[in-house]
């Protein structure tokens, strides 16, 4: 059996047995032909048996020769580990050879954030005489009151949120589910939203997705993400506008204010503290510039 079709075993049993998200199983998909692409292409290598760890390591030196970031480097070793771990366990093959190679954690960039004044400015963007305004301000909050997603988001469904109570139900990676406190604020845009613009994108249409589009469809992440960018442009903020923005905003500002590692973890749902950890690293550096802006002798 080739090791392509190896791989789609692999994905099935992702999609079947550990119910893993289309997104993620896509991604495992791009980073696992790109390995095997790599071993026949660069090593003439056609059989998994034939892998050893010093194949794997030159595959990552070279993916960082080649300008890829540190973030999708340690992605694509975590698709690997976990596919050999995969082909241990069904006995295909006897030996893991990324098991002795560490995830470059070093690699790894701090994430990009927000500071509270650019999060205020960028909810304040929507223009509320418009249509539209409503939902995207209610989205906004909602991000940054929860820490979702914007894959979770747009998967939210009306019974998914409790105005009363003030929390929000996600299915998050690994189809776990957990409970996430919505705020005040957010509670407030999402009642404006549901009085007065969704019943409009619903129109004749019954359905019970949270956030709709003109097309009285769910909004898509790249819709959601557009529309950030532009309510970034407008509110004049320089940093790079990624996805996952508001959410590392939301880590660092609830850290920074004193929040549990622990807690932040749970309301992320990140299955490893390590992963919750890296934001640890954005209050070390903040101190480190507070420090040498004001100690007498930096």
């Amino acid at each position: 059996m080739m090791m392509r079709e190896f791989i789609d075993i692999f994905l099935n049993y992702l999609w079947v047995e550990r119910g893993l998200s289309q997104n993620t199983i896509s991604s495992y998909r791009r980073d696992l032909k790109f390995f095997v692409d790599y071993l026949e292409e660069q090593r003439r290598i056609n059989s998994l048996e034939d892998v050893d760890k010093n194949h794997i390591s030159d595959f990552m030196l070279r993916l960082k020769e080649n300008g890829l970031s540190a973030n999708s480097i340690v992605r694509k070793l975590a698709a690997i580990k976990t596919f050999y771990r995969f082909l241990v366990r069904e006995k295909i093959i006897k030996q893991d050879p990324t098991s002795l190679i560490d995830s470059p954690r070093l690699w790894r960039k701090i994430p990009s954030t927000l500071s509270v004044q650019e999060v205020e400015s960028l909810i304040a963007q929507p223009d509320l005489r418009k249509r539209g305004g409503f939902r995207d301000r209610a989205i906004l909050e909602v991000l940054y009151a929860t820490g979702l997603r914007v894959s979770e988001l747009t998967r939210l469904k009306l019974e998914d949120v409790n105005l009363e109570v003030g929390f929000v139900r996600c299915i998050g990676k690994g189809n776990k589910e957990r409970i996430v406190p919505l705020g005040k604020k957010a509670i407030v845009s999402l009642k404006r939203y549901l009085e007065r613009e969704r019943p409009i994108y619903l129109k004749r249409r019954s359905g019970n997705e949270l956030f709709l589009s003109r097309l009285n469809k769910r909004l898509s992440r790249q819709s959601i993400w557009k529309m950030m960018k532009r309510y970034a442009r407008q509110a004049k903020i320089k940093k790079e506008i990624r996805p996952h923005i508001l959410r590392h905003s939301f880590a660092t500002h609830l850290l920074e204010r004193g929040a549990d590692l622990r807690s932040v973890q749970e309301m992320l749902g990140h299955s490893d503290i390590s992963t919750t950890q890296i934001y640890t690293h954005i209050n070390k550096d903040r101190l480190k510039i507070i420090h040498s802006r004001f100690h007498p002798r930096p």
